[in-house]
C-alpha cells in the first residue's frame, strides 16, 4: 500500500488535477487550488491543454507544481467538432496520467463532464475522485442551445449523473451548485464542499487612474471577462446604444477586455450599432494593463442575462470588480446578489433600457460610486476571501482521504518534505 494516514496536511501525498477547457496557470481558480495544496504539503501535478499564446510548453515546473500539457484544437462545426475535441482531450489525458503514475487524489475540473473516464484507471488503483464542478453543464447546454429534449441534452445529463456517481467528494463554487449536487446529483450533504472562486487580492491592487484611457471622455465603462454566447456582451452593447440614443449620453468611453467564441460577432455588433468611436475591444491583455483599466473605470458592467446557467453561477468578473473597488451594474441574478450585495445595482433581468438607466444614474453620482466600491472591497476582504476557500478545499481533501489507504500497491510514489514557510 502507498500513502500515509491523513494527519491534517498533505505531506507525502500526490494530487493529479485534470482540466480540459483552459490551460494552467491561466485558469486562475485551478492555479489557486494548486498552490494551496502545494503549500499544504501535497505534490501537485496538472494535466491540461496547451495555450495558444501562453502556457505553450508541453511540460513545465512552475512554483513547485508540475504541469503536463497536450495539444488541443477547440471545437468547430457543431456536435462533430465537440466529439473530436473531447475525444482527443480524453486520449491525451489518459496518456499523460499513466506518465504521472499513482496518486492519492485525482481532481477533475469540468466542463466537460467526461473526465471521470480518464480517471478510471487511477480510481481502480485506489485514488479518491474529487469532482470540481465549475459549471452546470446541462444548464450551460440549455443556455447556449435552448433545447431541452434532444439527444445531446439527454447525453450531457447522463454524463453529469455518471460524474456525480463516481465522485467521492464534490467541490461546488457556490451554495446553488451545492444544492444541485445534493438534489440532482444524489450526493450526501457532507460530501459536498463549497470552494468559492475568489480573486488573488495581490493581483488586483489599484494604481493611479490614467485619464488618457478614457479617450477624451469624462467617464470610462469597463467589461472584463469571457465573450461567449451566454455572457451577455451583446446585451451590454445594446444597452450602451440606448445610453447614447435614449438618454443622450455621449460622455463615456467603454472598453471590453477579454476574448472568447463570440468575440468577432461582438466586434461586428458594435459596428452595426454605430459604437465604433466609443467602444474599444482589447482582447486578452497582461495583468498590468487590466489593472490600469479597472483603476480608471467609473462603472463596471456585468451584463450576463438571466438563463438557467447564469442565475445560479458566480461570475469571476464581479468578484474582480469588487476587489478593485469598482461599482457594478448587473442584471438581477440570484448569485450576483449573493456575491456583490450592495456593491452593485441591479436591472430587471435582461432589461437593456433599465441597465442603461442605472449606468447613467451612477455616472451622475460619484459619492454612491465610492460607497459601492468600498463595500465591494470589504466583502472581498471578508466573507469572499480566498482564505475561506482554502480552508474548505483542504477540508474536502482530508475528507476524501480519511480512513482509507489512498493508493493500492502497484508502484512507488515519490514524496517530498513539507515546504518550510517563513
Amino acid at each position: 500500500m502507498l500513502g500515509n494516514e491523513v494527519s491534517g496536511d498533505g505531506s507525502g501525498r500526490r494530487a493529479l488535477i485534470l482540466v480540459e477547457n483552459l490551460s494552467v496557470p491561466f485558469d486562475r481558480r485551478v492555479w489557486q487550488e494548486c498552490t494551496t495544496l502545494r503549500d499544504a504539503g501535497w505534490e501537485v501535478h496538472v494535466i491540461c491543454p496547451r495555450g495558444e499564446k501562453r502556457d505553450t510548453e508541453p511540460e513545465a515546473l512552475i512554483d513547485g507544481v508540475r504541469i503536463h500539457r497536450y495539444p488541443l484544437r477547440a471545437a468547430t462545426g457543431g456536435p462533430a467538432g465537440y466529439l473530436q475535441e473531447y475525444g482527443s482531450a480524453l486520449w491525451h489525458t489518459a496518456r499523460l496520467a499513466r506518465k504521472v503514475g499513482p496518486v492519492h487524489v485525482v481532481h477533475a475540473c469540468n466542463p466537460p463532464d467526461l473526465l471521470f473516464l480518464a480517471a478510471r484507471r487511477l480510481r481502480r488503483r485506489g485514488a479518491r475522485f474529487v469532482f470540481d464542478q465549475h459549471d452546470l453543464v446541462p444548464e450551460l447546454y440549455l443556455s447556449r442551445f435552448g433545447r431541452g429534449k434532444d439527444l445531446l441534452y439527454r447525453a450531457v445529463c447522463a454524463l453529469e449523473r455518471r460524474t456525480y456517481r463516481a465522485a467521492d467528494i464534490v467541490l461546488a463554487t457556490n451554495e446553488s451548485y451545492r444544492d444541485v449536487a445534493v438534489s440532482r446529483g444524489g450526493k450526501r450533504p457532507e460530501d459536498v464542499y463549497v470552494v468559492r472562486s475568489a480573486p488573488q487580492v495581490e493581483r488586483f491592487q489599484p494604481v493611479p487612474a490614467e485619464p488618457e484611457l478614457k479617450r477624451g471622455k469624462p467617464h470610462l465603462l469597463c467589461y472584463l471577462g469571457v465573450m461567449g454566447p451566454q455572457d451577455g456582451v451583446d446585451y451590454a452593447l445594446r444597452a450602451l446604444a440606448k445610453l447614447r440614443d435614449e438618454f443622450g449620453r455621449t460622455d463615456w468611453h467603454a472598453v471590453f477586455v477579454g476574448s472568447g467564441d463570440a468575440f468577432d460577432a461582438m466586434v461586428e455588433l458594435s459596428r452595426e450599432l454605430g459604437l465604433d468611436d466609443q467602444v474599444q475591444f482589447t482582447g486578452r491583455i497582461p495583468d498590468a494593463d487590466l489593472v490600469r483599466y479597472l483603476s480608471t473605470a467609473d462603472v463596471c458592467l456585468s451584463p450576463d442575462p438571466r438563463n438557467p446557467l447564469n442565475d445560479v453561477s458566480t461570475m469571476n468578473k464581479v468578484l474582480e470588480y469588487m476587489a478593485m473597488g469598482r461599482p457594478i451594474v448587473s442584471f438581477d441574478l440570484k448569485e450576483a446578489r449573493v456575491s456583490a450585495g450592495d456593491a452593485a445595482v441591479y436591472a430587471p433581468a435582461n432589461d437593456e433600457a433599465h441597465f442603461a438607466e442605472l449606468i447613467t444614474a451612477l455616472l451622475d453620482d460619484p459619492d454612491k460610486r465610492a460607497r459601492m466600491g468600498k463595500i465591494g472591497q470589504e466583502r472581498i476582504g471578508g466573507q469572499l476571501s480566498w482564505s475561506n476557500s482554502q480552508a474548505s478545499l483542504l477540508a474536502a481533501y482530508a475528507a476524501a482521504c480519511r480512513d482509507r489507504d489512498a493508493v493500492r500497491a502497484g508502484g512507488a510514489v515519490r514524496t517530498r518534505k513539507k515546504r518550510q514557510r517563513s
